[in-house]
């Protein structure tokens, strides 16, 4: 019955979905030539604050807890479990404090309005996942940036979304790289449940109802542990509270 339910309604929220990405993408561009990198950051939490609103028409809400223990003025490497692609506008706009800026497949940055832009030009990476040193050369640029600015880097270390909830093993070459080349950041491990429930009938029609979880745990400082230590930690920290 929910599945009938949900043909008009994911119409509805498409529509309302490209909509958002077809106008802010202008918005954005504007932003960044006319104004620089804060007005084009600001148009990005705005488009994701929109998008986030667009599930709604879905009946899907949102808890975000421990989101005051994420520190300010320190580099930052959010490590969180992928559940669907809506995990994405969910950490831009609820962690918009720390500019977070993402490792994603070079497909990505091409043929999507305003994402392609954002992923492009707003200081995230693409990655050719055939190409590990062309991989590990982006993320070590990115761990660079975050350093430097004092900004988020976030990564996925499942690689690919969970399309079951069930987490994915843990690759730690991405989060080894940001390491070694922001010493300065703190991890925070990231728990995201129930946004796999949004595709659980694939990609159309999407899941009604539906309650995502985001949980922040405490920041790990990189300084205070071997690698081996603190991979192992995160992953734990985040997986116990997959539910």
């Amino acid at each position: 019955m929910q599945k009938i339910i949900s043909y008009p309604l994911s119409v509805i929220f498409l529509v309302c979905f490209l909509i958002c990405l077809l106008v802010f993408h202008p918005i954005q561009w504007l932003c960044l030539k006319l104004s620089g990198y804060q007005a084009h950051k600001k148009s990005v939490d705005y488009l994701n604050f929109l998008l986030l609103k667009c599930t709604h028409i879905l009946g899907t809400t949102y808890v975000v807890k421990n989101k005051e223990v994420v520190p300010d003025n320190v580099p930052i490497i959010f490590v969180v479990n992928h559940q669907s692609m809506f995990d994405i506008p969910c950490i831009i706009w609820n962690y918009r404090t720390a500019h977070p800026k993402f490792v994603s497949k070079k497909e990505l940055g091409k043929g999507i309005p305003s994402i392609s832009f954002n992923l492009r030009h707003g200081g995230s990476v693409l990655i050719d996942r055939k190409d590990s040193k062309q991989a590990l050369s982006a993320i070590k640029e990115l761990g660079l940036y975050i350093q430097k600015y004092r900004r988020a880097a976030v990564i996925f270390p499942e690689g690919t979304r969970s399309r079951d909830g069930k987490p994915k093993r843990f690759s730690e070459n991405g989060m080894k790289i940001l390491c070694k080349y922001a010493p300065d950041a703190v991890v925070i491990p990231i728990t995201i449940n129930n946004s796999w429930k949004l595709l659980r009938f694939g990609k159309f029609p999407l899941g009604l109802g539906n309650r995502i979880e985001v949980i922040t745990h405490a920041p790990v400082v990189i300084r205070d542990y071997t690698f081996d230590q603190l991979f192992e930690q995160v992953e734990n920290t985040i997986k116990r509270a997959i539910k």
